[in-house]
C-alpha cells in the first residue's frame, strides 16, 4: 500500500476540482453546545450539501480522475444511501451513465431520489453486500467502472476538501470529529488537516455498535466485526477500508464510541437549537463532544449528512422526548367512583402538567375500592417539572407508578 499518495498537491487539486460542483458550507457557531461543553464548537454543516451528504465531493474528484475512455464506459456502485446520490449526481454533472445496485430493502424515497439524478438502479439482494457484490458481477459483465463507497483513495482524497474548508475558514482549530463508518471521511481530512497542522487533533467517531475501525486499530490490521447493529445507519459497517487504513493509523489521534441512545437526544438538540435535520451518522461527532475531556478548545464537528427518512425522525423525536422527560407516562390505581378522574386532572393542571393521552380500565381489578388504573402520559418540560408533577400526584394521594409510555 502506497502511504504517500494523498499528496498535499492532490488535495490541492481535488478541492479546485469539488469546488465546481460542491456547496462550501460554512462553519456554523453553537452557543448552545460552546455552553454545555466548555470549549468553543462550530459545525460543518455537509447535511446542506448537494444531496444531503458529503459524498458527492469523493465521487466527483474521483470521475475526474477517470480517463475519457472509462468515463465513456459507464460508473457503477452499489449503496443504499448518501454514496448512491453523490456518484449518480456527480455522473451527471460529467454527463456519463452510472448504475447504482440498491438492496431490494431500500426506502422508495432513496431509490427515486437517485433515479431523480439520471441514475439507473438496480434492485438486488436483502443487504448491502449482496448488492456490492452483485454491482462487482455487473461491473465486470458490462465493463463498468467500480466507484467504491470508502475504500478509495481518489474518494478519500474527495473527500477530504472538507478539511481545506474548515482550516481556511477557521485556521486556529485545535480538534477535528469525524464520523467513521469505512473510513472513507475519516482518512481524507486526518491526512490533509495533518499536512496543513500537524498539532490538530483528529478525532473519530464511531457507534458502539459498529466500532470496526476502533477493533481494527487496536488489533493493528483490518478486521471484520461478526455484526453491526446501531440506528446510525450510514456507518453501520463491519470492515474498514484496506487500502485506507495506513492513513487512518497514522493520522487520526483517538476514536469515540457513542451509544444509539445519545444520538437520540442530540437530533432534538440540533432541531431546536439550530433548526437542522441531522441523520444519526452525522450526529456521532455533536454526541461526541462531550466526550471530549478538554475545555477552551475550537472544536468542529462535521455533520456528515441529513439524509432521514420522516418515519425514522418521528420516532427518534418521540424517544428523544421521552428520554429527556419531556413525556412521560404515570399509572394510578383509582377507587371505582364518580369524580376521581376530576381529582387527578386537577392536581395534574394545578402543576402545568399538559395531559396528551387518556387510558382508563376498569375491570383492571376485582377490588371496587382500587379497581380502576388510569394511565396518564402528559408533556413536562424536562426532569425537575416531571418530579413535581409526580410529587404532588403522590401527596395527593394517588400513588402514581411510572410505566413507559405507549406513543
Amino acid at each position: 500500500m502506497d502511504n504517500s499518495y494523498l499528496t498535499l498537491d492532490k488535495f490541492e487539486e481535488a478541492t479546485e476540482i469539488v469546488s465546481k460542483v460542491a456547496v462550501q458550507t460554512k462553519l456554523v457557531y453553537s452557543d448552545y453546545f460552546s455552553a454545555q461543553t466548555g470549549n468553543k464548537v462550530f459545525l460543518k454543516p455537509e447535511n446542506m450539501q448537494h444531496t444531503g451528504a458529503y459524498k458527492l465531493r469523493g465521487a466527483y474528484y474521483k470521475i475526474s480522475t477517470l480517463s475519457d475512455e472509462e468515463r465513456a464506459k459507464g460508473l457503477i456502485t452499489a449503496s443504499a444511501g448518501n454514496h448512491a446520490q453523490g456518484v449518480a449526481y456527480a455522473a451527471k454533472a460529467y454527463g456519463c451513465r452510472a448504475v447504482i445496485v440498491m438492496p431490494t430493502s431500500t426506502p422508495l424515497i432513496k431509490v427515486n431520489r437517485t433515479k431523480s439524478y439520471g441514475a439507473e438502479v438496480v434492485l438486488y439482494g436483502d443487504v448491502y453486500d449482496e448488492a456490492c457484490e452483485y454491482a462487482y458481477k455487473l461491473a465486470e459483465e458490462q465493463g463498468l467502472t467500480f466507484v467504491h463507497p470508502f475504500n478509495d483513495l481518489d474518494v478519500a482524497c474527495g473527500q477530504g476538501t472538507i478539511a481545506m474548508e474548515i482550516i481556511k475558514e477557521l485556521p486556529t482549530v485545535d480538534y477535528i470529529l469525524v464520523p467513521i463508518g469505512g473510513g472513507g471521511l475519516a482518512t481524507g481530512v486526518s491526512t490533509l488537516a495533518k499536512q496543513l497542522n500537524p498539532k490538530i487533533k483528529v478525532i473519530g467517531v464511531e457507534p458502539e455498535n459498529a466500532a470496526c475501525m476502533k477493533a481494527s486499530l487496536e488489533a493493528g490490521s483490518v478486521v471484520t466485526l461478526p455484526s453491526v447493529s446501531t440506528i446510525a445507519d450510514g456507518t453501520a459497517v463491519k470492515t474498514p477500508g484496506d487500502k485506507i487504513f495506513p492513513y487512518i493509523q497514522e493520522n487520526i489521534d483517538d476514536i469515540i464510541t457513542v451509544p444509539d441512545e445519545e444520538l437520540i437526544v442530540c437530533f432534538l438538540d440540533m432541531i431546536e437549537n439550530h433548526k437542522m435535520v441531522v441523520e444519526n451518522s452525522g450526529l456521532l461527532t455533536v454526541a461526541a463532544l462531550k466526550h471530549l475531556n478538554v475545555k477552551g478548545k475550537k472544536v468542529v464537528s462535521i455533520l456528515s449528512g441529513g439524509n432521514m427518512d420522516v418515519i425514522t425522525m418521528s420516532s427518534v423525536v418521540q424517544n428523544g422526548l421521552i428520554q429527556r422527560d419531556r413525556i412521560f407516562t404515570v399509572s394510578v390505581l383509582l377507587p371505582d367512583k364518580p369524580g376521581q378522574l376530576v381529582k387527578v386532572a386537577s392536581v395534574v393542571a394545578e402543576n402545568n402538567g399538559n395531559v396528551i393521552r387518556l387510558e382508563h380500565n376498569q375491570f383492571v381489578s376485582i377490588n371496587r375500592n382500587a379497581a380502576v388504573e388510569l394511565r396518564i402520559t402528559m408533556e413536562a418540560f424536562g426532569t425537575e417539572h416531571k418530579a413535581q408533577i409526580i410529587k404532588a400526584l403522590e401527596e395527593g394521594g394517588f400513588k402514581p407508578k411510572l410505566v413507559r409510555p405507549l406513543m
